[in-house]
């Protein structure tokens, strides 16, 4: 059992399970009866989404730095409150559960996803 982590819109891999979309936003001009049909998410799940000015932020970001500094912000928003207790209780179920956690961004790495990768990993979930 894992979590995969997956760009939303992108075709599903086989055995993917739930697709769970961690953004501030639904999908502009999809109705959402369509959103899982389109391969969007199952669940929104915006919890484990930036806040609105860490988006800002990292849409911005120019350089490593920039981006760097971002990352920093984003972690110790994931690491307190509800979005930390959510990230423990997905690593928990990636043992006993395929599911997908994604976002829209085309490249991970310079993506909000690629941090909640490093933040599952760290807490023992089973990343595809």
């Amino acid at each position: 059992m894992t979590i995969r982590i997956v760009r939303l819109g992108s075709d599903r891999a086989a055995d993917e399970g739930v697709r769970i979309g961690t953004v501030r936003r639904p999908p502009r001009g999809v109705p959402k009866s369509e959103f899982s049909r389109r391969n969007y998410y199952d669940v929104w799940l915006p919890t484990l989404s930036p806040a609105p000015e860490l988006v800002s932020e990292a849409l911005a970001a120019q350089t490593d730095v920039e981006w760097k500094a971002f990352v920093r912000k984003f972690r110790a928003q994931m690491n307190h409150g509800d979005a930390s207790k959510v990230l423990d209780t997905l690593a928990a179920l990636s043992a006993t559960s395929n599911f997908s956690v994604g976002c829209y961004c085309e490249d991970e790495n310079r993506c909000h996803r690629s941090v909640l990768r490093e933040l599952l990993a760290d807490r023992g979930a089973k990343l595809a």
